[in-house]
């Protein structure tokens, strides 16, 4: 299964793109995460992208897209991947379609993790770190069990700086500006599967696996 998981941040692509790596092998792909090995790795590539990010400027989807083709040419994307924050916009769409045809692949599908704006602002702004334990809670979904176990074991629930209300609006419009066009380029080219991804992450991973068509537990 070669495919792309659409949505907002707070979406849980990511999540889900790891369960799917978890139980059939096809290697969840990430930008940032590629962008942060090719970085560590000293590679060509990586030592451009670094001088890039070094100077405060957006890494350019030439490199990023570069990344990319020597990550899925690995053996272990032969059978599938899951790409995970790529592509971003149409034209980048348009170029990671160039791509997987050079290495003798296409898409299956684009599945578009589909949440309500006040879920997504809950998901995002209720996120805290126990500064005891690291355990990674939501004031709004956590069971109180939890939270109060971390307060009872002496601990504080911290808030990213940036996971404040104004900042997460901010990106959530930019992805509805840049990225929500992709979900007519993927359903005009016939790939668009839609999941509701609100509810238990267990719940939303057997609602992908239906509309994967891999469907069961």
């Amino acid at each position: 299964m070669r495919t792309v998981l659409l949505g907002a941040p707070g979406s849980g692509k990511g999540t889900q793109a790891k369960r799917l790596e978890d139980d059939f092998g096809w290697p969840q792909v990430s930008t940032g995460d590629l962008l942060r090995a090719a970085v560590a790795s000293g590679s060509e590539l990586g030592l451009k992208a670094k001088a890039i990010m070094d100077a405060g400027n957006l890494v350019s989807d030439e490199i990023v897209l570069a990344i990319i083709k020597d990550r899925l040419a690995e053996d272990d994307a032969a059978n599938g991947f899951v790409l995970d924050g790529f592509p971003r916009n149409g034209t980048q769409a348009a170029d990671l379609e160039t791509v997987l045809a050079d290495l003798g692949f296409s898409l299956d599908c684009a599945v578009l993790m589909d949440v309500g704006f006040d879920i997504l602002m809950k998901r995002l702004t209720g996120r805290r770190t126990c500064s005891v334990t690291g355990q990674l809670l939501n004031v709004y979904f956590s069971p109180q069990s939890d939270l109060d176990a971390c307060t009872e074991a002496g601990g504080e629930l911290i808030q990213r700086a940036d996971d404040n209300e104004e900042t997460i609006g901010n990106r959530l419009e930019v992805y509805q500006r840049e990225t929500e066009p992709l979900i007519e380029y993927y359903r005009d080219a016939g790939l668009l599967r839609t999941v509701a991804a609100e509810g238990s992450p267990e719940d939303v991973y057997a609602r992908l696996r239906t509309a994967l068509g891999i469907g069961g537990n």
